[in-house]
């Protein structure tokens, strides 16, 4: 499992694994292997001893995979071939002014300069309510005693932005190794520690953490753990009067080291693999070990003037057109499965005939011929999407009375193709606009899903109010015509010639449905159950018990007509009344997602918490949660039934 776990950390480095011992593994007795390189013919390693420890420099070995090198080790300040970078990243926020801390802090930086080998080039970089490149890395030690005798405190710090800016000073060649020296938490809000680790990491830079006088402050401790943890270093406990010693064992450490060559053993293609090196000492052996990446993938000679396919200076193919490819190609399988399945004239229920009917009044006989021709591909694909609802006759009630409420002119099978369609449109647009994230896509064919069943609504929800602030006046229209002397259907039959919509529409159908048998009225109670109005079932069961047992009708309209005016005034009264609540529930249910989202585009870095730590997706889930409940009571408050 070790072995798998270093394999999975070799994937970050680019020429050579860098692990990153500490000062501290080095001084605990341990020696390890601080930084692999290998330039195609043979390996450079640099290997960590203790302090202190006297190695024979003659005996030492080691093997690759197994296979014995033949070595050459030598002290590596006396060979330049490996590039060694250390930058001292130093906190120089007004808190180090307390206790002498930042007097202590140059003190320990001058120490540090001394004892360093000359090889290694130090570059300087402070932070406090900003980030300055102080000194680049140089190995002139004279340039960088100035530089730390010259630096002054200032408001903030800036943790993070400091390291990151440290990581880049320290370049990409050889090995890297910061040493912070802080005595504080981050005050920062554009960089997260996520975006931090993620750039050690990917970097495998070496960061040891100097933690100045933090005994009591935990949540700033555990963010440097966290940090150090990335750099595969340690934090080093110290105080004011301590760190020079502390800054003195960072140095030994360099000082220490052992530059290890060897030439790659002859027919070795492996691209990575295991480095042991064995260091003969007066208290027996020392042995570090490291799985490192050893060279590239052998290239294929056959065309050497061939060029790479993805050039890191073009245009690089996005992630996401791997998920835009799924979806096309499960679209094409969809339209090709329809191609293929028959279209079969199916017999048209009472039902559609009366729609087809009242649909086609008015359609003149060149707009008929014109859909009568129609597309074959699309006439193949409703049949299709028929055949799939005669198998399911629920859904297809279901979608017949959403669209029949909606007034929609579409069949359930032409509105299942169209939400089929709308749905693979949503998950593309997800992976598009979330550049590949799965889970964009996934929320985004949610909304696709949902869509076309909030728009039904609505449309229905409209239509239904207009039909019922329409009533009245028609039942008024009703009632005259009656008292004038027309029957019923005759006066519904002014209702549809001189009535608005949607109702002259409805009560079209019922007279259609009168003149094929139906009684008038169990056609309205169809009216009254597709829209769902409890006024217009009032109405029906009044002209339901009228015929039955006689009077006058006109008059009872007159006076049902009356009292929903007034329903209606007292209903609008009680909105108006209750806007004020309304609008408050409104803002409030909007306010927390909307702030988050605003926060996710404006300082993402503050919310990044809530959704990569446990802690923060408790508190993310218990907030929708309480949002949902909240949401739910203000609407009961507010709803008052008329």
């Amino acid at each position: 499992m070790k072995r798998l776990a270093l394999a999975a950390l070799a994937a970050f480095v680019p020429l050579g694994l860098v692990l990153a011992p500490s000062a501290a593994s080095a001084e605990d007795g341990d020696a390890s292997i601080a930084h692999v390189e290998s330039n195609g013919d043979g390996l450079r390693v640099l290997v960590s001893v203790p302090p202190g420890t006297e190695v024979d420099l003659a005996k030492v070995t080691g093997t690759l995979d197994g296979d014995d090198l033949r070595t050459t080790a030598v002290s590596a300040g006396s060979d330049t071939t490996v590039q060694r970078t250390t930058i001292l990243a130093i906190d120089t926020s007004d808190s180090m002014a307390q206790n002498g801390r930042f007097e202590a802090a140059k003190a320990a930086a001058l120490t540090f300069l001394d004892s360093v080998p000359d090889d290694v080039a130090v570059g300087i970089v402070t932070f406090d309510g900003e980030v300055a490149t102080a000194l680049e890395p140089t190995t002139d030690r004279g340039a960088a005693t100035i530089v730390v005798e010259g630096l002054a405190l200032s408001k903030g710090t800036l943790l993070y932005d400091g390291i990151l800016a440290a990581v880049d000073v320290a370049g990409e060649d050889g090995q890297r190794s910061i040493v912070v020296l802080s005595d504080g938490a981050d005050t920062g809000k554009s960089t997260s520690i996520a975006d931090v680790t993620a750039a050690i990491e990917e970097t495998s830079t070496l960061v040891d953490v100097v933690a100045l006088d933090q005994e009591n402050k935990p949540k700033a401790a555990a963010a440097l753990e966290q940090l150090a943890a990335a750099g595969q270093g340690e934090v080093i406990a110290s105080t004011g009067t301590a760190l020079a010693a502390a800054f003195v064992a960072e140095a030994e450490v360099l000082a220490g080291q052992i530059l290890v060559t060897a030439p790659l053993p002859s027919g070795f293609d492996a691209e990575q693999a295991t480095v042991a090196i064995t260091l003969p000492t007066a208290g027996g052996e020392l042995v570090a070990s490291a799985f490192a990446k050893i060279q590239d993938a052998p290239a294929d000679d056959s065309d050497s003037s061939a060029q790479p396919v993805n050039p890191d200076d073009g245009w690089q193919v996005p992630s996401w057109t791997l998920y835009a490819g799924i979806a096309v190609f499960g679209v094409g399988l969809v339209a090709a499965a329809m191609l293929l399945v028959p279209a079969k004239a199916q017999p048209m229920t009472i039902a559609e005939r009366v729609t087809a009917y009242t649909g086609t009044v008015g359609v003149s006989a060149a707009d008929k011929e014109q859909k009568a021709s129609g597309e074959p591909m699309l006439d193949q694909a409703k049949a299709a999407a028929a055949g799939v609802l005669e198998r399911n006759k629920n859904l297809e009630e279901k979608l017949a009375a959403r669209l029949t409420a909606a007034g929609s002119s579409f069949k359930p099978s032409e509105w299942l193709l169209l939400q089929i369609g709308v749905v693979i449109g949503s998950g593309v647009l997800g992976l598009l606009v979330g550049g590949g994230n799965i889970i964009v896509g996934i929320l985004f064919l949610v909304v696709g899903f949902f869509l076309p069943r909030l728009f039904l609504g609505f449309q229905a929800g409209r239509r239904r109010r207009a039909f019922n602030s329409c009533l009245p006046d028609t039942l008024q229209l009703m009632s005259g015509s009656l008292a004038a002397g027309l029957s019923l259907a005759q006066s519904v039959d002014t209702v549809v010639n001189e009535g608005p919509e949607p109702i002259a529409g409805e009560f079209k159908r019922v007279l259609v449905e009168n003149r094929i048998g139906v009684p008038i009225e169990d056609a309205f109670d169809g009216v009254a159950e597709r829209f769902g109005s409890k006024d217009f079932a009032w109405v029906v069961m009044a002209i339901r018990i009228q015929r039955q047992v006689g009077g006058n009708l006109a008059e009872l309209l007159t006076t049902v007509a009356a009292t929903m005016r007034e329903r209606e005034y007292l209903r609008r009264q009680v909105a108006a009344l209750a806007a004020e609540g309304k609008l408050s529930a409104i803002i409030l249910a909007c306010l927390p997602p909307g702030f988050l989202f605003f926060l996710s585009f404006t300082n993402r870095g503050y919310i990044t918490p809530l959704f990569e730590t446990t802690l923060g997706l408790a508190l993310l889930i218990g907030a929708t949660l309480w949002l949902c409940v909240g949401i739910f009571w203000m609407s009961r408050l507010v709803k008052v039934e008329i």
